[in-house]
């Protein structure tokens, strides 16, 4: 019964420290006007305003199904700081890779893991690619790097 009772506490424990590293942090999230505002042109249309704009496009290329992608979208994009400076320099796109033009562009520009986050030039070439989850500060110096 002794051992019953002490698996029972150790699997509790565990469980409670499971979701509570998995659930958001809401204390460092803001309202969604403050984080990356993501446009919903076309990807043609988007070079056409980066090449107008004189600035890259942002491509978080994900997969509905992907755990550190829901994780980048619910944790990081809508922190104030990393809207305020991916809104500033970049045009934002977010397109499912498996879905609408998604696939396409996948192909286009070999993306095989997932979030893929791409800095596009006007004419279209990759400048700069990350791969995975990334902390607010770590997201904006990889940007940093890739500003035109």
């Amino acid at each position: 019964m002794k051992k019953y009772i002490l698996f029972s506490t150790i699997l509790t424990v565990i469980s409670i420290l499971c979701i509570s590293f998995y659930r958001p942090n809401h204390s460092l999230k803001t309202d969604s006007e403050s984080g990356i505002q993501f446009t919903t042109i076309s990807f043609n249309e988007a070079l056409e305003l980066a090449k107008k704009e004189k600035k890259n496009i942002f491509l978080d290329a994900y997969a509905s199904w992907c755990g550190p992608c829901k994780m980048l979208k619910r944790n990081v994009f809508p922190r104030k700081e990393v809207g305020d400076f991916f809104n500033t320099n970049f045009i934002n796109m977010a397109i499912d890779m498996e879905q609408g033009e998604g696939p396409q562009l996948a192909r286009k520009y070999n993306v095989q893991a997932y979030p893929t986050l791409l800095f596009i030039n006007s004419k279209g070439e990759v400048v700069g690619t990350a791969v995975g989850y990334h902390q607010a500060e770590e997201l904006i110096a990889v940007g940093k790097k890739y500003l035109k």
